[in-house]
């Protein structure tokens, strides 16, 4: 497996390091090479990933939704791999952890070990933030008529509107949701904490895989100056961008290859994000 190190601008410690892994989609299911989804060949991938990261002094790793590509029997095929991690794992959802038999829709968040379907900690000086990014959707709502046809309402008025994002395999997040980040951030400001949000669809740049409320939720982030990064999943390609002080890190999607692994660790310092990407996932610095 490659791995990829930028050399460090200088020896100082990081403030916080930590380890991302983005979309496995686990399934036992044949490869579809035209859509680049290898589904079975990420339990292995997320073995390695675990192996190279527990080697590694990280404050959690944090998995950026779709752990697995559809059925419930199969989050019990990939989360024992997390158990064995000597780190704290961290899950949030995505929206193919959502393909699952109706009856088990509502248990979605605990069964990824969630306190709740949006939340918030602190963590060595830094307030991280956990959207659920799936709330508002066609797919996280089939079992609730009210809810789905809310949502369903949503996605007609962004394809009336012409939005490149009104795809129904998109999703967004309630007013409620919305202000409570808003609130969450503003305690951290006042209490002068920096702030790092994750969530599972691009925020920014503009694209046809960003969630709904895309614009809206990038503004918000980006007028609070200590908001250093979104970080997401989603677009297996991934992205990059930078709004007001705040950087749109998209993380490459662990599923798209046979064999080669795509997982990074991600280091915050007073001056700059370092990002030391390994296999197809890119290392880059991110000044602050």
């Amino acid at each position: 497996m490659r791995s990829s190190y930028l050399p460090r601008m200088s020896r100082e410690n990081p403030l916080i390091r930590f380890g991302v892994l983005a979309d496995p989609q686990y399934a036992p299911l044949p490869p579809r090479p035209t859509l680049n989804r290898h589904y079975q060949a990420s339990k292995a991938k997320i073995a390695q990933a675990l192996d190279v990261l527990d080697g590694e002094d990280l404050a959690f790793i944090v998995t950026l939704g779709d752990l697995i590509d559809r059925g419930w029997e199969n989050f019990d095929e990939v989360l024992p791999l997390f158990d064995n991690s000597r780190h704290d794992c961290i899950f949030l959802p995505g929206n193919h952890d959502f393909l699952v038999e109706p009856e088990h829709l509502p248990k979605v968040h605990e069964k990824l070990r969630m306190p709740a379907p949006y939340h918030h900690f602190a963590r060595d000086g830094f307030r991280f933030v956990i959207l659920d990014s799936c709330e508002e959707s066609l797919f996280a709502t089939a079992h609730d008529p009210d809810r789905r046809a809310q949502a369903g309402d949503r996605l007609a008025r962004l394809e009336a509107d012409g939005a490149i994002n009104a795809k129904d395999w998109n999703a967004g997040i309630s007013r409620t949701q919305f202000e409570w980040l808003r609130n969450v951030l503003d305690h951290a400001a006042w209490d002068g904490e920096k702030v790092v949000i994750m969530g599972h669809y691009p925020l920014y740049p503009d694209g046809d895989h960003n969630l709904w409320d895309s614009a809206e939720v990038a503004a918000l982030i980006a007028s609070y100056s200590n908001v250093v990064a979104y970080l997401n999943g989603h677009q297996h390609t991934g992205n990059l961008g930078q709004l007001g002080k705040s950087w749109f890190v998209n993380f490459k999607g662990m599923v798209d290859t046979p064999d080669e692994n795509a997982f990074a660790v991600m280091e915050i310092f007073a001056d700059r994000i370092e990002i030391i990407g390994h296999g197809r996932e890119e290392s880059r610095i991110l000044p602050l």
